[in-house]
């Protein structure tokens, strides 16, 4: 059974910052929408008092050729929901199924691809982040120094500017903020790049002015445009994309990184 269908909603949440105010009122449209309709150019002009031209405009910002491309992806994948009472059982796990559906729906293979062949190449690797963020950090370190990976994690905002100097060709520096705002992990980016070290960053604000200073930008769902995104660990959406990055990474050379992995296993256990 396919549970994932590819969605324009993770599309829009990641760009709404970027939108200008009436571009914001198309945008929250689509988002609490619930209901089928005529979602012809004219017909939904009319309903909010825009311009076809300005749909257009909205559309391409989110990276489709036009309006007619972008409807067409939002009714291929639209599902009419009544609100039911449920259990807080099925409430909790349909909130992660919404998160995961919005996971597949932003994912970029090629670009997963990219970073899994940059980790292979740097010489050092720094993943950065504060908060729940820096707690996925930590936890991306743990995973990939047991496959032969030299990373280390950075939870102070001290010494994310202290090692931003020490970057240069050859590092790789990983920043996790799922509002797009922490400004010592920003800081550790912008400054690694410019000492000549490649640059990612993981999170749910697509903000133009990062792909300045980040090779990649990785973008993941945010809690807040969730149903009941607020039962949610505010780390799992970033958990779910370094699994996504560690499970490409272990195919290239899977033999090796198995064994780098057994073999740390028994010396965890005193073999």
């Amino acid at each position: 059974m396919e549970y994932y269908t590819k969605s324009v909603l993770p599309i829009i949440e990641s760009n709404y910052e970027n939108f200008t105010p009436l571009e914001k009122t198309i945008a929250d449209f689509f988002l609490k929408n619930r209901e089928q309709a005529d979602f012809s150019a004219k017909a939904v002009a009319k309903r909010l008092f825009v311009s076809e031209a300005s749909l257009s405009r909205f559309a391409q910002k989110c990276g489709y050729r036009g309006y007619r491309e972008f409807i067409y992806q939002y009714e291929e994948t639209f599902v009419e929901k009544h609100t039911v009472r449920t259990s807080h059982t099925r409430m909790v796990l349909n909130a992660y199924q919404e998160l995961l559906n919005k996971t597949y729906s932003l994912l970029d293979e090629e670009q997963i691809l990219r970073i899994c062949q940059s980790l292979e190449d740097a010489n050092r690797v720094f993943v950065c982040g504060r908060g729940n963020s820096g707690l996925a950090a930590r936890e991306m370190k743990i995973r990939f120094i047991r496959i032969g990976v030299d990373i280390d994690s950075i939870q102070d905002a001290d010494l994310m500017r202290i090692q931003a100097v020490f970057q240069k060709e050859g590092c790789l520096v990983i920043g996790i903020s799922i509002s797009g705002e922490a400004k010592d992990v920003l800081y550790m980016l912008e400054e690694s790049h410019k000492r000549g070290a490649k640059t990612v960053l993981i999170t749910g604000n697509n903000q133009e002015e990062h792909r300045e200073f980040c090779d990649e930008l990785v973008l993941v769902p945010s809690l807040k445009y969730l149903n009941y995104g607020n039962v949610i660990s505010p780390q799992f959406p970033i958990l779910v994309t370094l699994d996504l990055i560690y499970s490409y990474y272990l195919e290239q050379d899977k033999f090796r990184k198995e064994t780098l992995h057994d073999d740390t296993v028994k010396a965890l256990k005193g073999e």
